[in-house]
C-alpha cells in the first residue's frame, strides 16, 4: 500500500471517535486521509458487547461538532441528563442538580451511533478512506512505515504524516516514546486504577419506555464501589458496576468486596442483595451478563513527548487516556481535534516548507497541561461519586457554591461547572478548584446550613481568596 498521494495526505491510526472526528476535520481542510482501523465497520457489525456503549457528551465536545455543522443530526441521538439521582437502599432518592441554568446539562449518547455517524460524514467529503480490519502491528518511524495485519497477511503502508488515535494501548505512542527515551521531558506513566468495571443492562419496559427517570445520571454510591446507569434512546439503561479488582486479604469488612470474590451465581446474588437490593429487580440477565461480559480495566495515561520529528503525533486516549468519572475522555479528545482545526492551515494554503515538527510540538504544549489536569480531576471525581455524594458536608458545600455563584456569577463558578459547561482550560479549572475548596472548607467550618450564608459573608470570602 505505497502511498502515492500528494504531500497533502495524512495517515490516521485508529478510527474510533477521535480518529473519525479528526478525519472529518482534516478532510474539511482539504487533506486526503487514510484511516486504518483494526475492528470491522461498526456500522455493519455489532462490536460493542460489554464495553462502554454510551458516553457523556458535554459542552467541550459539542463545540467542535457545532462548528462542523453536525449538531442538528447529533441532537437526535442525545438524551439530556439534568442531574445526578442518588439511590441509597431504604432512603428517598436524592436529586443533585449539575448546574443552575437550563443549558447546564450533560447528554447521554451511544458510542457506536456517534462513531458511525462521524465515519459517514468523513466519507461524504470524498477525501477519507477507512480501511477496516487492518490491525496495526508495527510502527517504523525511521522508514515512515506501518505494518498491518490484513486477513493474516502482512501489509506495508508508507505514510507522510501520521496521527495516532489508536487508543490507550497505542502502538504509535509506544513507537514515539521508544524514539524519545533521551528526551528531556520524557514521561511514560500508565497508572492502572485498582478498580475495574463490568457492564450490565436495564431493558425497556413492555411499552418500550425507561423504567427509571431517563433525564438523570443514576448513581448507587456504596463507599468503596458504586453502580451508575446512563439512559439509551431505546428505553434501556447501560448499567456499570465499578468495583475493586482485588480485595485486601487483611480486611474482612463488607466494603472490601471485589471482582475477585464474585466467582459464582450465589456470591453474585448475595452481593447484589446486600448492596443493591432495590436495583437488582430492574437488571436484566444479571447472572449471564455478569459472567459473560468482560471486566474492563481503568487506567490513566500521561506521557511525553507526543510527537516525533515532523512525522508523527498522538491525540485522544493514545496521548492522555483518563478514567471515566468526569465524563470527559471523549470531550477532551474532541478538544484536541478542535485545536488541530484552529491551528493547521488548509491544504491549499500549506507551504512546501511547513514545519510539521513545530506544529506537533505546539499541539502538545497547549494540550498536555490540560489533559494532565482532567486526568487528576477524573480520579478525584470517582471518590466524589462513590462516597462524597452521601456526606452532609459535601451537600452543604455544594449548596453554598450554588448560592455564591448566583450572587457573583462573574467571580465564582463551581469546579464541576467549569469542567462540564465552560470552555476555560482544564488546568485553570483545576487551579481555581483548589482555591474554591479552601474557601468552602473555611466557610462550612463556621456554618451548618446554607440559610446561614449571606451575600456579605460570601463577598468577604471571595475578596480574601482573591476571586
Amino acid at each position: 500500500m505505497n502511498n502515492n498521494h500528494t504531500q497533502k495526505t495524512i495517515t490516521l491510526a485508529g478510527g474510533g471517535l477521535v480518529g473519525s472526528l479528526l478525519a472529518l476535520v482534516l478532510a474539511r481542510k482539504g487533506y486526503q486521509i487514510d484511516v486504518f482501523e483494526s475492528r470491522p465497520d461498526l456500522r455493519k457489525v455489532d462490536i460493542s458487547a460489554g464495553k462502554s456503549i454510551n458516553l457523556a457528551l458535554a459542552n467541550r465536545g459539542i463545540k467542535p461538532l457545532q462548528e462542523l455543522g453536525l449538531m442538528n443530526d447529533i441532537e437526535k441521538m442525545l438524551i439530556a441528563m439534568r442531574c445526578r439521582l442518588i439511590h441509597v437502599d431504604g432512603q428517598a432518592d436524592n436529586f443533585q442538580a449539575y448546574g443552575q441554568g437550563a443549558h447546564e446539562v450533560i447528554y447521554s449518547i451511544s458510542r457506536g451511533e456517534l462513531n458511525g455517524y462521524l465515519m459517514t460524514q468523513a466519507e461524504l467529503t470524498g477525501k477519507v478512506n477507512f480501511y477496516f480490519e487492518h490491525r496495526l502491528t508495527e510502527v517504523d518511524l525511521a522508514k515512515n512505515q506501518l505494518s498491518l495485519n490484513v486477513n493474516n497477511k502482512n501489509v506495508i503502508h508508507h505514510f507522510q504524516q501520521l496521527m495516532g488515535t489508536d487508543g490507550a494501548n497505542s502502538l504509535v505512542r509506544k513507537a514515539i516514546l521508544k524514539q524519545n527515551k533521551s528526551h528531556t521531558n520524557y514521561q511514560n506513566d500508565e497508572q492502572l486504577l485498582d478498580h475495574s468495571y463490568k457492564e450490565l443492562v436495564i431493558k425497556a419496559n413492555t411499552k418500550g419506555q425507561h423504567k427509571l427517570d431517563k433525564n438523570a445520571l443514576h448513581i448507587w454510591p456504596r463507599g468503596n464501589f458504586m453502580i451508575i446507569a446512563l439512559p439509551n434512546l431505546d428505553g434501556s439503561f447501560t448499567v456499570t458496576l465499578f468495583l475493586p479488582a482485588k480485595g485486601l486479604k487483611s480486611n474482612a469488612q463488607k466494603d472490601n468486596i471485589s471482582f475477585s470474590e464474585l466467582l459464582n451465581n450465589e456470591q453474585l446474588n448475595i452481593f447484589f442483595d446486600d448492596n443493591f437490593s432495590e436495583l437488582k429487580p430492574f437488571i436484566n440477565n444479571l447472572e449471564d451478563d455478569f459472567f459473560t461480559n468482560p471486566i474492563g480495566r481503568l487506567a490513566t495515561i500521561k506521557c511525553a513527548p507526543w510527537s516525533f520529528s515532523n512525522k508523527a503525533l498522538i491525540l485522544g486516549d493514545a496521548a492522555h487516556a483518563v478514567v471515566p468519572f468526569h465524563g470527559q475522555g471523549m470531550n477532551c479528545g474532541f478538544e484536541d481535534c478542535d485545536l488541530i482545526n484552529q491551528l493547521l492551515p488548509n491544504a491549499n494554503d500549506l507551504s512546501s516548507d511547513f514545519d510539521w515538527q513545530q506544529f506537533f510540538q505546539t499541539i502538545e504544549q497547549q494540550r498536555k497541561i490540560n489533559s494532565d489536569a482532567i486526568a487528576d480531576m477524573a480520579i478525584e471525581n470517582y471518590i466524589e461519586m462513590r462516597s462524597s455524594v452521601l456526606q452532609a458536608d459535601f451537600l452543604l458545600k455544594k449548596q453554598c457554591a450554588f448560592k455564591i455563584q448566583q450572587w457573583f456569577p462573574k467571580r465564582f463558578s463551581p469546579r464541576y461547572a467549569m469542567v462540564m459547561f465552560e470552555h476555560r482550560p482544564y488546568c485553570e479549572a483545576l487551579k481555581l478548584g483548589e482555591i474554591h475548596k479552601e474557601m468552602l472548607n473555611e466557610l462550612c467550618d463556621n456554618i451548618n446550613d446554607v440559610e446561614q450564608l449571606n451575600r456579605v459573608m460570601a463577598e468577604k470570602l471571595l475578596d480574601k481568596y482573591q476571586l
